[in-house]
């Protein structure tokens, strides 16, 4: 059983997301940390990019302020072997596939074996075209995340049939960050891929409140919560660290 699998067993995971370099990396260390201790089972760190087309402007500005303070791909992966030293706690990389090609994909997937990521999310490969990353990904180990959007409609089943680690549901149209209202019908969206698979299936986007999380751990097996998370680096910065633990402390109850 690897770690992803582990954080789904017999309980349901939050999973929260940072962008690693916000607002250094020595403090996306300590951050990650502080989410385990209060509950997370899952980390994504955001690889800054950019041009990021899924993220909202809360994540956009965290990429901005971690490109700026000079965050690169090699930095972020001797970061993560730091951290690896301090946590055993799933680690799945969010990015962009241009950062992956230009970095080269062979030797993405083999760092990433090698500081022990367990996973990655690109929002920009669609199903169709994840054959171009998914055998090098295998090759090494590390599980290539699917999403599923509201919009995918017939193609749930097809996209959940070969998902492995963990199905990402998008909870709303549109990008990341923090709503007060989700309309989705997700429990319909979630037994249509359970007709398909086992895989588990977290829902995300826009999710930022206690009451969003235990709803949807209620019907899916996590909650992924990141622009909330942001905004709290955003407004502490450097000293966000307990801010952190308190909040997700406070609306991962669900999970406890």
């Amino acid at each position: 059983m690897n770690r992803i699998e582990k954080a789904f067993d017999n309980k349901k995971a939050f999973i929260g997301f940072i962008t690693a370099g916000d607002p250094t990396l020595d403090k996306t260390e300590e951050f990650v940390l502080e989410m385990e201790r209060a509950g997370a089972s899952i980390v994504e760190l955001g690889i800054p990019f950019s041009d990021p087309i899924a993220e909202g402007p809360v994540i956009q500005n965290a990429n901005i302020r971690s490109l700026s303070a000079g965050c690169t791909t090699d930095k972020i992966f001797e970061m993560v072997k730091s951290l690896r030293t301090k946590t055993q706690i799933p680690l799945v990389f969010m990015g962009y596939v241009n950062t992956l090609y230009k970095y080269g994909y062979e030797k993405f997937f083999a760092k990433c074996q090698e500081v022990d990521i367990d996973g990655v999310i690109l929002p920009d490969v669609p199903f169709e075209e994840k054959g171009e990353l998914q055998p090098i990904a295998s090759k090494y180990g590390i599980k290539v995340i699917s999403l599923i959007a509201p919009t995918s409609e017939k193609r749930i089943q097809m996209i959940a049939k070969e998902a492995e680690g963990f199905i990402y549901l998008v909870s709303s149209m549109g990008v990341t960050g923090v709503r007060n209202e989700i309309t989705t019908d997700i429990e319909s969206i979630v037994k249509n891929i359970r007709s398909v698979t086992d895989v588990p299936v977290a829902v995300g986007f826009g999710i930022n409140k206690r009451e969003q999380v235990e709803k949807y751990m209620s019907v899916a097996d996590g909650a992924i919560v990141g622009s909330a998370i942001v905004k709290i680096i955003e407004k502490y910065g450097e000293e966000a660290g307990s801010h952190i633990y308190d909040y997700i402390h406070e609306i991962n109850a669900a999970a406890n």
